[in-house]
């Protein structure tokens, strides 16, 4: 039987790890030919091997623009289209208001807010009409997160850029949705800690306030992926959808 992406191609930036490399596996195993971007060769490489055949890797650091412009070389070269493009790659780093630096800032809305509107943007020549954008929120866009204010601030532009971009491309029936995940598993989530301790105090906090009583995993983000990237989601755009356990609901 077919999967579900059969015979589809797919672009998934920050696909080494967590949920972009939880949505390329899964992408893969429903039929579709996965390109995903890292900024680290050894790391891209190792996942790439780990992945499967079905997956192509692209050193590429989606905050620069030639980088972006390399990337869609390579899929032009090697397909000529794009049916998926998942906006996944992104950074957050806690950093209360008294502490926050224009380097901070300019980092992190470089890579969560100028990133994926240009990675938009440039696939644009490649995107097939009726192919599906999906762009990586988070719970933080709707909720108060001490110390998250500016990566929460990204984040709701994101947002924003899927109730925009649907106007901008209705003529061509491109779907963006975006997806706002809970705290997930991650190498990323687990990042914020700066040792085990600490990590085991952060996750305590995060599961008191998620009422499933746990934290979310990669690969459940990743079902959303495939089932917004499919057309089991044919008639929903424009959207947010949770994968959260409930966090961001009371």
């Amino acid at each position: 039987m077919p999967g579900k992406l059969e015979g589809k191609i797919a672009v998934i930036t920050g696909g080494t790890s967590g949920i972009g490399r939880a949505s390329a596996r899964q992408c893969a195993a429903e039929g579709a030919r996965v390109f995903i971007t890292g900024r680290c060769e050894e790391r891209l490489a190792k996942a790439v091997k780990e992945l499967g055949p079905n997956i192509i890797g692209i050193r590429a650091d989606v905050s620069n623009l030639a980088d972006l412009d390399g990337l869609y070389a390579k899929v032009r070269a090697e397909e000529g289209q794009i049916d998926i493009l998942f906006a996944n790659a992104g950074i957050g780093e806690p950093m209360p208001l008294e502490s926050i630096t224009e380097e901070h800032f300019d980092k992190t809305f470089a890579t969560n807010v100028k990133a994926v509107l240009f990675t938009a943007q440039k696939a644009l020549p490649l995107l097939r009409d009726g192919s599906s954008v999906i762009l990586n929120a988070s719970t933080t866009a709707s909720m108060g997160t001490a110390a998250f204010s500016v990566y929460s601030a990204t984040k709701a532009a994101v947002r924003s850029f899927a109730r925009n971009w649907i106007l901008d491309l209705k003529d061509r029936r491109i779907r963006v949705n975006a997806i706002s995940p809970g705290p997930t598993e991650t190498p990323g989530l687990r990042g914020i800690a700066e040792n085990e301790e600490q990590w085991q105090h952060v996750r305590a906090g995060f599961i008191s306030g998620i009422p499933l009583g746990r934290l979310g995993k990669p690969e459940e983000v990743a079902r959303l992926v495939v089932f917004l990237a499919s057309d089991d989601s044919s008639f929903i755009n424009g959207a947010e959808l949770f994968v959260d356990g409930g966090f961001a609901q009371v």
